[in-house]
């Protein structure tokens, strides 16, 4: 198992040895720097100082079952509701009752048993190149199956998350017989072996490797910063019909935290409007909040109609998205 380091911030500056009721620590696989400035906020707000142990989500939740009674998380955070479903399956989360976390996120973002909830909306669409391709082209992930995306699609490995609560969703949508003849079009359509991230995919795509993939739109946004990518253009896909793919990151309270009432209150703040501009914008994500604002960078590609699959169901069919997977060749 890989090392987990704690990362403080200058205001972070008691261990979790020492904590006390006035402080929290957060289990978590996103990156530190997104969340330090707004749980700095917290603490001017609250007095309540937060303790970030950071690592990879599976090791966390490893590490959280393995210290049991003993373990020093109160919130364990993450990306992805299929992660967040495997957690709940762990027996790792505690219930929230909260009116506030209630009103501020809406019920498809959110455990059905409010055991973890969405905090950032991570849209997954399509992009393409504009030196090859125009808006008109594209409709649907489900038509990029079809023989005339023959060598123009680049897909991230199936291997990711990501990917596998795509599946998942689709899975849901039109059952496992018909997602399956949609990802087995896709890998007969695949120009390249498959890439280990989206931003290695995009850039394919901005190339001419290949013409279109599917990424996270965050991905795309941070491209852009850089004018040699300006050939790349996202499209909402599915508007017409299901609506764009959207996953979550989020938390919930572990249920063997010594201060739950904290940790709840932590997460009624990030759901809140001040907390929610910040905390999507970080990562040019989108709030759950629909009154927050959203990122300058992102606001040129205007509104979506999005899947409103409630998202724990990406966790409950992600064991079939994998079989679907192997079963096509997708790797």
């Amino acid at each position: 198992m890989k090392k987990f380091y704690i990362i403080f911030s200058l205001f972070f500056l008691v261990s979790c040895a020492n904590q006390s009721n006035d402080e929290l620590t957060i289990y978590t696989s996103r990156q530190p720097q997104l969340l330090e400035p707004i749980l700095e906020n917290f603490y001017q707000d609250t007095g309540i100082k937060v303790n970030l142990l950071s690592g990879n989500a599976q090791e966390l939740m490893e590490r959280i079952v393995a210290e049991g009674k003993q373990s020093k998380a109160d919130i364990f955070m993450t990306v992805d509701a299929g992660v967040l479903w495997q957690a709940t399956d762990r027996n790792i989360f505690s219930k929230i009752n909260s009116f506030i976390l209630e009103d501020n996120i809406p019920s498809y973002l959110r455990d059905p048993d409010s055991q973890w909830f969405g905090l950032s909306k991570r849209a997954r669409t399509i992009v393409y190149s504009s030196d090859q391709f125009s808006e008109g082209d594209f409709s649907s992930y489900e038509d990029l199956a079809h023989p005339k995306w023959r060598g123009k699609l680049c897909l991230r490995t199936s291997k990711k998350v990501y990917n596998r609560s795509l599946m998942a969703s689709m899975i849901d949508a039109y059952g496992y017989d018909q997602a399956k003849e949609i990802v087995s079009g896709w890998v007969a359509n695949l120009a390249t072996e498959v890439f280990s991230n989206d931003t290695n995919a995009l850039k394919a795509v901005s190339s001419g490797q290949c013409g279109v993939t599917i990424v996270n739109t965050y991905y795309l946004a941070r491209l852009l910063d850089d004018p040699k990518y300006d050939n790349l253009q996202l499209f909402w896909a599915n508007q017409s019909g299901r609506g764009v793919h959207v996953n979550i990151s989020g938390a919930g309270v572990v249920k063997t935290s010594k201060n739950k009432e904290n940790a709840q209150k932590l997460l009624e703040y990030l759901s809140s409007d001040s907390a929610q501009d910040f905390y999507a914008s970080a990562n040019k994500e989108y709030p759950v909040l629909k009154e927050a604002d959203i990122a300058n960078s992102i606001k040129d590609w205007g509104s979506f109609i999005e899947d409103d699959i409630n998202v724990s169901k990406l966790g409950s069919l992600q064991k079939e998205a994998v079989f679907l997977a192997q079963e096509v060749g997708y790797k």
